[in-house]
């Protein structure tokens, strides 16, 4: 992948937190201004350098300057997850297309086959603009309202419009991959998709320090049977990938930046088959400080950080095969999602138990940093 089109446009102006494999285990490194600093020595970990005060400012104050081929990690395979160990929380239904997508699956009980049919009977009732609907507002309660008397009331209604927002755990510390590595789509499914995201870095004091690009994967027939089975859909090996790097905040990029980018989703198959879609982030239900304040607070503290998905705006509904089964995932497939001042995160589909099995968690990684005599927190 060329540089140019796997990092940000504008990287040599900002300030980037990154992980690679090094010979001696997991490094976590810093990019500022085009320079590239080994952040390890100092922190150990790239959760415990983003809990500093001041993680932009400490990149030259405390890292060691490294002479490092940026370009090189994309085609060697040592671009890590840039998270490692904060805990990879994410929102659902926060947008308007794939709240109604979760109520489609939800009323076709898992079944791909009767998408279509359902997806205009949706839309025939509560139709496909709420956008500026206000999730907790008055008017979004009358609606709820309407929808209980008529019968169509949904669990996934009750969060999209609803006050409180869905927030559950992704996976857990060290589980998620990197841009490169293979994602995983578990083969008991037959109906599933990409979830293209931001994912906003969340220090242990609730306070967002930049963003990456994420991929969501889900399980759509298995979500579809039951709600409970959501652990089961979104929780499998190599499930969950954020990448490239996390693009810290500082005087030319900031939560405004984030609320006004786009993203690009392709998907390219063996088959030939090929999908291009975008979305913006700003079409969002709920604001991003909203979502973190109902993450991270007095009831749920998070004391190493957390990697939040924002929710995504895209919900491929394109055929693939028959007419009206909808899209799904083909092994093979290469997802790519991108977005200017975020960079690409791009990864090729393959079975969970095919993809390489997760076996670094956090014993492994405090044995790794003790018998290199870093710093464990």
């Amino acid at each position: 992948m060329p540089l140019e089109t796997a990092w940000p446009q504008d990287w040599r102006e900002g300030h980037f937190a990154l992980r690679i494999q090094g010979e001696d285990g997991p490094m976590a490194i810093a990019l500022a201004k085009g320079e590239v600093f080994d952040m390890t020595p100092a922190y150990g970990t790239v959760s415990a350098w983003l809990n500093d005060p001041h993680p932009a400012a400490a990149i030259r104050a405390r890292g060691e300057k490294l002479a490092l081929d940026v370009q090189a990690l994309l085609a060697d395979g040592r671009l890590l997850s840039p998270f490692d160990l904060q805990a990879l929380k994410a929102c659902g239904v926060t947008y308007v297309r794939s709240m109604l997508e979760r109520v489609i699956e939800e009323r076709c009980r898992g079944d791909a086959s009767q998408a279509e049919s359902v997806r205009a009977e949706v839309r025939g009732i509560i139709g496909d603009d709420l956008t500026s609907l206000r999730p907790g507002s008055p008017e979004a309660m009358a609606l709820k309202q309407n929808l209980v008397e008529r019968g169509w009331w949904s669990q996934y209604l009750e969060v999209g419009i609803g006050p409180d927002a869905e927030v559950f755990t992704k996976g857990q510390p060290l589980s998620s991959v990197g841009s490169g590595a293979k994602i995983g789509v578990h083969p008991d499914s037959a109906w599933n998709n990409p979830e293209p995201e931001v994912v906003l870095a969340v220090d242990s004091q609730g306070r967002i320090l930049g963003a990456a690009l994420g991929n969501d994967v889900n399980l759509r027939d298995v979500e579809g049977r039951s709600a409970l089975l959501l652990g089961r859909a979104k929780d499998n090996n190599a499930a969950c990938a954020i990448g490239p790097a996390i693009r810290l905040f500082d005087e030319g990029f900031t939560l405004e930046d984030i609320r006004q980018a786009e993203t690009t989703l392709t998907i390219e198959g063996t088959d030939g088959f090929r999908l291009s879609e975008s979305g913006k982030v700003g079409a969002i239900s709920r604001d991003p400080t909203d979502l973190v304040a109902q993450m991270i607070g007095p009831h749920h503290q998070y004391p190493d950080g957390a990697a939040l998905f924002l929710g995504t705006p895209f919900s491929p509904a394109q055929d693939r095969g028959e007419p009206g089964m909808g899209f799904t995932h083909k092994y093979g497939d290469v997802v790519h999602i991108a977005s200017p001042r975020l960079g690409a995160l791009c990864n090729t589909v393959e079975r969970t138990d095919l993809c390489p099995p997760w076996r670094f968690g956090i014993g492994a990684l405090m044995a790794n940093l003790r018998q290199r005599g870093l710093p464990r927190a």
